[in-house]
Parts: structure tokens; sequence; C-alpha cells
């Protein structure tokens, strides 16, 4: 991308857009020599190495699949129309939970949105080329994993199937402009400080919407899974073939009018968000800056920020900033939006499997991921940890405190699957807490110690650097949730 850069104007919005891009590929590219270059002079890491080669292998697959149908026709089928419907509502779900994050990032998080509003360039050039930038951030991942099967397919007597990338792009405008629209309405709404927070809770609730809902339709019927479930309703409705509705399909398979016709609207969607929120988006950055918080202090309340004991204090002290971390509130609504179909199978009539014991290894599994998460944060993502260590207090006091604050954090989460398993089990149940809190222990005492240091704002991108810790974090979930299961099968 430097060289094309290099031959565009400095400023311009192909200028810009192209430097979003780079920086939306970079993340997945840092840390150490990059590329074949880095691989060949033997200073790669062993993840970048092993990166490579999963995507070499990856690509060969899809020149083999391509070269094994080269001469073979593709038949279109109905059924094949109402897949990529279903697919494409998952995808944009998913890329519009993406998209809200990476525009909360960018209003609150990055620092070049000074720099560019200070420059000679027009706002709205600024905000399309961000917003671009989003929209490739959310479409890499898909890119990565269908553009080295599709492209081959494709090339090699497959033309249609291009379509699949045309719709790939459509989504992406869409989801970018959706998200964002969504971001500064959340943050007009509820104010800076609280934004974050709940813009993060809604990335959640989007992200999770689909699959907390086909899990709601598969409890309805238990003899079909939930996507065979949700296929079948939208057939049976008509939808996905024809009108509206069947314009992912068409698309897909290269259909010219299709394609026209939702990349147009994504583009259409994408460009009216820039131009008609600009105004919005200068605002929101301006708010998020300079007026974080509704409330003025007074002084009267800080009596309640001490407490007598170091353990008292120190806890105190974790549970507030883990309490209001924004980035924390996207996790835990996650795992709660997961953990939803497991407490449906706990409370439900009719199964046939050992349900104590699944409930009880997703236990160990769930609160050791909590637990890990939060050590990491209170530990590793220590503000001063320059003044701890010349606090006149024993390292392991502290530690501890942090370890008791992030199971406090945890607890509620980690006690909901043991209640369903004591309504079949109260044995099991009790046998299920104690490995949960085992494996929770473990778990956070691998952060204590492996976890490497950083700021809070990684939180999402913390395991790049810990390795080590999290192949013991998955050990230790295996198993500690593996003994909780079998106890709890052979207790019956």
């Amino acid at each position: 991308m430097n060289w094309a850069m290099r031959r565009m104007r400095p400023g311009s919005f192909a200028w810009l857009a192209l430097h979003e891009l780079r920086l939306a590929t970079r993340s997945s590219r840092r840390g150490g020599r990059r590329g074949l270059i880095g691989w060949l002079s033997g200073r790669a890491g062993v993840t970048q190495i092993l990166g490579t080669l999963l995507a070499l292998a990856w690509l060969a697959l899809g020149c083999l699949i391509a070269w094994g149908l080269r001469d073979t026709p593709i038949p279109i089928l109905p059924e094949m129309r109402v897949a990529a419907l279903g697919i494409s509502i998952v995808a944009l779900t998913f890329m519009t939970a993406q998209a809200m994050i990476g525009s909360q990032r960018t209003l609150y998080e990055n620092g070049d949105l000074a720099l560019l509003f200070s420059a000679p360039i027009p706002e709205r050039t600024v905000l399309l080329a961000k917003l671009l930038g989003i929209a490739g951030t959310v479409a890499l991942t898909y890119t990565v994993l269908l553009l080295p099967i599709i492209v081959p397919v494709a090339a090699l007597g497959h033309p249609r199937l291009f379509g699949l990338v045309a719709l790939l792009a459509a989504l992406a405008l869409a989801a970018a402009a959706i998200g964002l629209a969504l971001t500064l309405a959340i943050a007009t709404l509820v104010g800076p400080r609280a934004a974050r927070t709940v813009g993060q809770i809604m990335a959640a609730l989007v992200g999770g919407a689909i699959f907390l809902g086909s899990q709601l339709l598969s409890h309805a019927d238990r003899k079909r899974s939930a996507p065979i479930e949700i296929f079948e309703r939208l057939r049976a409705n008509g939808l996905g073939t024809e009108g509206v509705t069947g314009l992912p399909g068409h698309a897909a398979f290269g259909d010219p009018l299709a394609i026209l016709i939702l990349l147009g609207g994504a583009t259409l969607l994408f460009v009216g968000v820039g131009a008609t929120l600009q105004r919005l988006f200068l605002s929101g950055y301006q708010d998020g800056g300079t007026r974080l918080s509704r409330a003025k202090p007074t002084g009267r309340a800080s009596g309640r920020l001490f407490h007598a004991g170091l353990t008292r204090s120190v806890f105190a002290k974790e549970w507030r900033l883990l309490a209001r971390d924004p980035a924390l509130a996207f996790q835990i609504v996650l795992r709660l939006v997961y953990m939803a179909p497991l407490l449906f199978v706990a409370f439900g009539r009719g199964n046939t499997l050992p349900i104590p014991a699944v409930l009880a290894f997703g236990s160990v599994l769930i609160a050791s991921q909590l637990v890990g998460s939060f050590a990491w944060l209170a530990v590793s993502a220590e503000d001063s940890p320059d003044l701890l260590a010349v606090a006149p207090v024993a390292k392991d006091e502290i530690d501890f405190a942090k370890l008791l604050a992030a199971f406090a954090m945890a607890v509620p989460f980690a006690v909901l699957l043991p209640i369903a398993i004591a309504l079949q089990t109260p044995v099991g149940a009790a046998v299920t807490l104690v490995m949960t809190g085992l494996g929770g222990a473990a778990a956070g005492f691998v952060e204590l110690k492996l976890g490497k240091p950083g700021q809070r704002s990684t939180f999402a991108k913390r395991r790049s650097g810990g390795f080590v810790a999290g192949i013991l974090s998955l050990l230790i979930a295996v198993v500690f949730g593996g003994g909780a299961a079998l106890a709890v099968y052979l207790i019956g």
C-alpha cells in the first residue's frame, strides 16, 4: 500500500482511505518482522510462522478445490439462495457489532482525529475515510476466510461466484454505516461517558441476537437444530428466492442487477451516513474529550474511597475499576448470551444427553475464562505498578486482594450453572462449585505469574503476547472441567 500512497495527493480521500485500510491490517501483522522477509531471515515469531503456514495451506486448498471443479457445473438451487439470505443476515449482525466497537475506538481511543481535524482537509473527507477503514476492518476476517476459496473457484470456470465478493463488500459498507449511526445515537442519548459502556453492551447484544434467537427457535422445536430450523422457516415463508429478500441470493451467484442494487444501495447508505452525520460525529468526538461526566464532583463522598486494611482497600479499588470498564461490559454480556442455550437445555425436558455433566464442564470453562480475564486486568493492566512496587507492603498480599476482586466479579456468573445442576443432583452441584472454584483459582494464578503487562485498552488483544498463559488456561479449563463433568456423571 505504501507505493500506492506515494502516487496519491496527500490528504485526498483516496490517500486517507488507503491509510485507514493499512491501519486496519496492521494489527494482524504486528510484532517482530513481518511477512515472508521476516520468516526467511529467521526473525519471525512462532505464531507468525504458524499463521503464514495456515494461510498458505488455506490458499492451496482453495486452488485444489478450484482445479477439481473447473469442468464441473455448479447448479444454483433455490435452497442455496435461501441459505445465502440467512448467512447474509448473520454476517450483517456480526459486522454491525464490530463496526460499533470500531466506531467507539475511532471516537474515544484513537489519537489522530485532533490532527486530522486541524489539517486543511474537509471534515466529510475525514469521516468517510474513517468509515471506510471501519468497513475494511469488519470485512477483514471474512475476506481471509472466504476469498482464498472463492476467488480461485470463480477464476477457474465459475465467474458467477465473484458475486460473493460483491455481496461481502455491500455487507461491510452497510454494517459500517449502521454501526457508526448506532454509536452516535447512543452517544447523543446517554452522554459521552456512559456511551462507551452502553455501546459495548449494545454491540454484544447485536452480535449475539441472531445466535440467541436461533437457540430460542431450536428450543421450541427440539427435533431440529437451530440452523436447520431457521432455514426451514425462511423457506416455508418464501423468503430468499424472490423479491427484496432474494437479492442476497441472486447477487451471491452473479446476477448483475442484484449486485448493482445491493452494492449501489450500500454505497448510497455509506455516503449518506457520512454526509448527514458529519456534524454529530464531530460533536461526539469533542464531547468525548472535553465533557466526560454530567456530574460535578463535590468532595463529600471522598471518605468512601478509604478503607481500613490493605486487602479491603485494594479489593475496593480493583472492584471499582472492573465494574466501570467498558470492555468488560462487552465480554460479560457476550458470555451471558452464549450461556443462555445451556440454561435452556438445563431447564428443558425430554433431554437424552447427560445434561448435568455438560453443565459442569461449561461452568468451569466460563468461570476460568472470566477469572483469568479479570485477573489480567487487575494485575497486568495495573496503572501504577511502580507505586505498588515501592510500597511498604508484600506483593503477595496485593496480588491476593486483586485475585479476590477478580473472583468476586466472576461469582454471579459462576453460580448460574451449578444452580441448574442442583435441580437434578445437589451433590453434583456441590462438586461443580468446588471444581469451578479450583479452576478459577488456577486460571487466576496463571495470570498472576505469567500474564504480560499491558494497558487496559489492549484487553481484547492480550492473548497475542501471552501464548504460554493461553495454553495453560485452556489446559486448566479442560482438566478441571473434565474432572467436574466426570464426577457429576458418575454421581448421577
